[in-house]
Protein backbone atom coordinates (compact mmCIF):
# COMPACT_ATOMS: atom_id res chain seq x y z
CA UNK A 1 0.00 0.00 0.00
CA UNK A 2 1.18 3.66 -0.55
CA UNK A 3 0.95 6.02 1.45
CA UNK A 4 -2.06 8.66 1.25
CA UNK A 5 -2.32 11.86 3.37
CA UNK A 6 -5.34 13.95 4.84
CA UNK A 7 -4.35 17.64 4.81
CA UNK A 8 -6.61 18.62 7.93
CA UNK A 9 -6.62 22.99 8.09
CA UNK A 10 -7.85 25.15 11.13
CA UNK A 11 -7.48 25.83 14.62
CA UNK A 12 -7.71 22.56 15.22
CA UNK A 13 -5.83 20.83 12.95
CA UNK A 14 -2.94 19.38 15.22
CA UNK A 15 -5.15 18.15 18.43
CA UNK A 16 -7.53 16.75 15.01
CA UNK A 17 -4.15 14.77 13.00
CA UNK A 18 -3.00 13.24 16.74
CA UNK A 19 -7.08 12.33 17.39
CA UNK A 20 -6.70 10.86 13.36
CA UNK A 21 -3.31 8.89 14.48
CA UNK A 22 -4.84 7.58 17.38
CA UNK A 23 -7.61 5.99 15.53
CA UNK A 24 -7.22 2.05 15.84
CA UNK A 25 -7.52 1.23 11.75
CA UNK A 26 -5.01 3.35 10.69
CA UNK A 27 -1.21 3.16 10.89
CA UNK A 28 1.12 6.39 9.92
CA UNK A 29 2.26 10.15 11.19
CA UNK A 30 1.37 13.60 11.24
CA UNK A 31 3.38 16.77 10.21
CA UNK A 32 3.14 20.15 10.38
CA UNK A 33 4.95 21.63 6.93
CA UNK A 34 6.85 24.99 7.81
CA UNK A 35 5.17 28.12 7.26
CA UNK A 36 1.87 26.52 7.17
CA UNK A 37 0.75 29.01 10.50
CA UNK A 38 -0.95 32.34 9.94
CA UNK A 39 -4.00 33.90 11.99
CA UNK A 40 -3.99 31.22 14.35
CA UNK A 41 -4.97 28.42 11.47
CA UNK A 42 -2.64 25.95 11.30
CA UNK A 43 -2.23 22.95 8.21
CA UNK A 44 -1.30 19.68 9.41
CA UNK A 45 -0.46 16.37 7.14
CA UNK A 46 -1.27 13.26 8.27
CA UNK A 47 0.19 10.36 6.32
CA UNK A 48 -1.62 6.83 6.88
CA UNK A 49 0.78 4.10 5.42
CA UNK A 50 -1.54 1.22 6.64
CA UNK A 51 -4.94 0.45 7.06
CA UNK A 52 -5.97 -2.34 9.73
CA UNK A 53 -9.67 -4.28 9.18
CA UNK A 54 -9.96 -3.12 6.04
CA UNK A 55 -10.93 -0.37 3.77
CA UNK A 56 -14.48 0.30 4.64
CA UNK A 57 -13.93 0.25 8.69
CA UNK A 58 -10.95 2.55 7.98
CA UNK A 59 -13.75 4.98 6.11
CA UNK A 60 -16.40 4.65 8.95
CA UNK A 61 -13.98 5.56 11.13
CA UNK A 62 -12.74 8.77 9.17
CA UNK A 63 -16.12 10.10 8.95
CA UNK A 64 -16.85 9.88 12.40
CA UNK A 65 -13.32 11.42 13.58
CA UNK A 66 -14.58 14.15 10.64
CA UNK A 67 -17.82 14.65 11.98
CA UNK A 68 -16.68 14.64 15.94
CA UNK A 69 -13.99 17.36 15.17
CA UNK A 70 -16.20 19.10 13.15
CA UNK A 71 -18.90 19.81 16.13
CA UNK A 72 -16.06 19.76 18.85
CA UNK A 73 -17.28 22.76 21.64
CA UNK A 74 -13.43 23.25 22.23
CA UNK A 75 -13.93 26.98 20.28
CA UNK A 76 -11.14 25.58 17.50
CA UNK A 77 -12.30 24.38 14.11
CA UNK A 78 -11.24 22.02 11.05
CA UNK A 79 -11.93 24.48 7.93
CA UNK A 80 -11.06 21.88 5.79
CA UNK A 81 -9.52 18.30 5.83
CA UNK A 82 -8.72 16.71 2.38
CA UNK A 83 -7.72 12.96 2.11
CA UNK A 84 -5.72 12.57 -0.96
CA UNK A 85 -4.71 9.36 -2.47
CA UNK A 86 -2.56 8.51 -5.63
CA UNK A 87 -5.20 9.14 -8.59
CA UNK A 88 -8.25 10.80 -6.44
CA UNK A 89 -8.79 13.02 -3.43
CA UNK A 90 -12.28 13.87 -2.00
CA UNK A 91 -13.05 16.91 0.48
CA UNK A 92 -14.31 15.18 3.84
CA UNK A 93 -17.11 18.20 4.05
CA UNK A 94 -20.22 15.65 3.13
CA UNK A 95 -18.45 13.09 1.50
CA UNK A 96 -19.75 9.84 1.91
CA UNK A 97 -18.36 6.74 3.59
CA UNK A 98 -18.20 5.25 -0.17
CA UNK A 99 -16.59 7.71 -1.48
CA UNK A 100 -14.35 7.69 1.70
CA UNK A 101 -13.43 4.14 0.96
CA UNK A 102 -12.94 4.50 -2.46
CA UNK A 103 -9.91 6.72 -1.95
CA UNK A 104 -8.40 4.32 0.63
CA UNK A 105 -8.88 1.08 -1.77
CA UNK A 106 -7.58 3.38 -4.78
CA UNK A 107 -3.71 3.00 -2.98
CA UNK A 108 -4.26 -1.01 -3.21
Amino acid sequence: MQPLQIAIEGTDAVDAAKALMDLPTLSGDRQTPDGTQREGVTAVIATIVGIVGGSLAAAEQIKKWYQERKKADSGKTITKAVLVGKDKRVLLEGATVEEIKVVLESLG
